[in-house]
C-alpha cells in the first residue's frame, strides 16, 4: 500500500471526539504544576495526556454508538471533524504560546533564571512521538480484544464474547507488562545497583581510626559497608571542622552503618549495628539518632553534618541498609524491606537504650528523609514506647503514603494550610517549612517532639491518586510560597503531572522541592533536640557556613547520587 494513502487513512480514522479532549488535556499537560520541566519531559507528558484523552473520547463515542443513541450523519460528522481539528490546532498553538511564562512562573518563585523559550517544535514532536506510540499500543490492544471475542463468539453469544474477549487481553497485556517487562526491568536494575552499590571511591578511603566503622578494629568490615555507607562513614565532619565553626571545643561524632551485604537477615544486620554502636561508645553521647536512610541506602548530609555541629559533635547516629534499588524503585518492588529493617534496627537499639540509667543515657530520636521518613515513622510502636518516649523525631520530605502524617494532616487545626499545617495545640508534632515553624519557637513542648521538615513545592510529599478527580486541599488559597501562582487544577491531567513532578523532584535548587536545604535542617534539629546554648547570631553564622559549603558541592554529588533526595 501507498505510505501516503496509509497516512492518510490513519489520519481520517481518528476520532474527533478524541482529539478534541486529547487537545484540552495538551494544553493542560503544558501548565505549570510543582517542579520545572524541560523539553523533554514535556513532551512526553503533553503526548502521553495527549493519548489519554485522545482513548477517554473513543471510549465515549463507542459508549454512545453501543446505547444505538441518534448519530449525526457521514457528511455532519466530516464538518465537524473539520471543524474540531482547526479547533484543537488553536488550543495547542495557544497553550505552546504560553509554556515558557508558566515554566517562569514555577522559575521565578524558586529564584531561578528564566527561559527565554521552552522549544515548542521540540516539545511538539517529542509529544507526537508518544501520542503515536501509544496510539499503536491501544490499537494492538483493541485488535487483540476483537480477535478474541471473534473466536470466543462461536461458543457464546455477542456481548458476552466482546467483554470475555475485553478481559482477556487485558489480562495478556498485564501479564506481558507485569512478568516479562517490568521483572526483566527489575532485574536489570537491581543488578544494575548492586554493583553500583559496590563501587570504591578513591577519595574515601578506609578509615584509619579504630574507632571508626569500617577501620580494621570495627565490627563492620569496609568492604561490607556499601557505597552509600562508606560515604556516610567517611563524610562526617571532624572535631577540628566542627571547632572552626563553632569556636568551642568539639568530639569527633560517632557514625555507625551497616551494609545489606554485612549479614543475611534484617534483625543479623540490627544486632551487628548495636554491637557496633556500643564499641564505639555511642551510648555515652548526649544525642543517639536512629536513622533510616532512603532506598539505596542514601543519608542525606545536609540533615546529619547539621545536628553534628549544633551539638559540637556530641552525637551518635546509626543506620542500616535494606535496598541497593533507588526510593521510588523499592516502593514500588520491595515495600516491606524498609519497614522491616527500621522496626529491626530501632528494636535493638530502643532494647538497650531502655536497660540504661535514665540519667546517663543519650537522648534518643529518631530522622528519615523521604521513604526513610516513611519507614522511620513505622518503626517505633506507640505502646512499646509510651511507659518510656524516646525524645521525638526529625521527618523531612514524608512520602503521601506516610501513615502518621496523612493522619496528622487530616487532623489539623481548622484554617490552616494543608501544606503547612497547625496540629492541636503545638506540643507534640509541629511542621516546619523554608521560613521556619507554625508556631512561635517559645510555644511549650510536651514529652516528645515530633517535627515534620517539608517543602510546599515538594510532590513526593503532596502527591495523592484523588487528585486525579478532586483538587488537593494545598492548592487552596493561601498557597505556599514556592507553588506557582499560575498552577490550577485538571482532572486526570493534574495527577499526572504532579506524578512526573515526583520523578523529577531532586531536579531543583536548594531548598524547594525535595532538596532539603541545611539552614532549614538548623532550625528543625534546634526544635527536635532543645538547642539552648547558641544565640541567634551564632545560628545565622552557622546557616550561612553551612548552606555556603552545601551549594558548593551540591552539583557534583547530584550527578553522583542515583538516589539524592528520595
Amino acid at each position: 500500500m501507498n505510505p501516503a494513502r496509509l497516512i492518510r487513512r490513519q489520519l481520517l480514522s481518528l476520532s474527533g471526539v478524541g482529539l478534541t479532549l486529547g487537545a484540552l488535556f495538551f494544553a493542560a499537560a503544558l501548565t505549570p504544576t510543582l517542579i520545572p520541566r524541560s523539553y523533554l519531559t514535556q513532551g512526553a507528558l503533553a503526548g502521553g495526556c495527549f493519548a489519554i484523552g485522545y482513548f477517554a473520547g473513543v471510549l465515549w463515542r463507542r459508549l454512545w454508538h453501543y446505547l444505538e443513541l441518534p448519530e449525526p450523519s457521514a457528511r455532519a460528522r466530516s464538518i465537524a471533524n473539520a471543524l474540531v481539528a482547526v479547533g484543537c490546532l488553536l488550543v495547542v498553538i495557544l497553550a505552546l504560546g504560553r509554556t515558557a511564562e508558566w515554566q517562569n512562573s514555577i522559575r521565578t518563585v524558586m529564584k531561578m533564571a528564566p527561559v527565554e523559550t521552552a522549544h515548542p517544535l521540540k516539545v511538539c514532536a517529542i509529544a507526537l512521538i508518544t501520542f503515536v506510540v501509544l496510539l499503536a499500543l491501544g490499537r494492538l490492544f483493541a485488535f487483540v480484544a476483537r480477535f478474541l471475542a471473534a473466536r470466543i463468539r462461536r461458543l457464546v453469544p455477542r456481548k458476552v464474547a466482546n467483554v470475555i474477549g475485553l478481559l482477556a487481553a487485558a489480562l495478556l497485556f498485564w501479564s506481558i507488562a507485569s512478568n516479562v517487562l517490568i521483572r526483566t526491568a527489575f532485574n536489570a536494575l537491581d543488578s544494575s545497583f548492586r554493583e553500583l552499590d559496590v563501587l570504591f571511591e578513591p577519595e574515601r578511603p578506609q578509615p584509619t581510626d579504630p574507632g571508626r566503622t569500617g577501620s580494621s578494629a570495627s565490627l563492620v568490615k569496609w568492604t561490607e559497608l556499601g557505597r552509600m555507607g562508606r560515604r556516610f562513614i567517611a563524610s562526617g565532619p571532624t572535631a577540628a571542622e566542627i571547632s572552626a565553626v563553632t569556636e568551642r571545643s568539639a568530639q569527633n561524632p560517632v557514625r555507625v552503618y551497616v551494609g545489606l551485604g554485612s549479614r543475611d537477615t534484617a534483625q543479623a544486620r540490627a544486632r551487628l549495628a548495636l554491637e557496633e554502636l556500643k564499641r564505639q561508645h555511642g551510648f555515652d553521647r548526649k544525642i543517639l539518632i536512629v536513622i533510616t536512610p532512603t532506598g539505596t541506602g542514601w543519608i542525606d548530609p545536609a540533615a546529619m553534618d547539621t545536628v553534628e555541629y549544633l551539638h559540637h559533635g556530641d552525637v551518635a547516629s546509626v543506620a542500616m541498609q535494606y535496598s541497593y534499588l533507588n526510593s521510588p524503585l523499592s516502593l514500588l518492588f520491595q515495600p516491606e524491606y524498609g519497614a522491616e529493617a527500621s522496626r529491626a534496627l530501632f528494636a535493638e537499639i530502643y532494647g538497650y537504650w531502655t536497660t540504661l540509667p535514665k540519667d546517663k543515657r543519650p537522648m534518643l530520636y529518631l530522622h528519615g528523609l523521604s521513604l526513610g521518613a516513611m519507614n522511620s515513622e513505622k518503626s517505633a510502636e506507640l505502646f512499646e514506647t509510651i511507659g518510656d518516649p524516646i525524645g521525638g523525631a526529625l521527618w523531612s520530605g514524608a512520602p503521601f503514603e506516610s501513615r502518621i502524617w496523612r493522619s496528622v494532616t487530616a487532623n489539623r487545626n481548622p484554617g490552616s494550610p494543608a501544606w503547612l499545617p497547625e496540629f492541636r495545640d503545638g506540643r507534640l508534632v509541629r511542621f516546619m517549612n523554608q521560613n521556619g515553624p507554625t508556631v512561635p519557637r517559645d510555644t511549650p513542648w510536651g514529652p516528645m517532639r515530633v517535627v515534620y521538615l517539608q517543602y510546599a513545592s515538594d510532590a513526593i510529599t503532596f502527591f495523592a491518586y484523588r487528585d486525579a478527580y478532586r483538587a488537593p486541599a494545598w492548592m487552596n488559597a493561601p498557597r505556599g510560597p514556592d507553588v506557582s501562582p499560575e498552577l490550577r487544577w485538571y482532572p486526570v491531567v493534574t495527577m499526572l503531572q504532579l506524578a512526573l513532578d515526583m520523578a523529577v523532584a531532586t531536579a531543583t535548587p536548594m531548598g524547594f522541592g525535595h532538596v532539603y536545604a541545611p539552614e532549614h535542617y538548623v532550625d528543625a534539629w534546634v526544635a527536635v533536640t532543645d538547642v539552648n546554648d547558641w544565640s541567634a547570631e551564632a545560628l545565622a553564622r552557622l546557616k550561612e557556613q553551612l548552606a555556603a559549603k552545601a551549594r558548593k558541592t551540591s552539583a557534583g554529588d547530584a550527578d553522583d547520587d542515583p538516589d539524592r533526595g528520595g
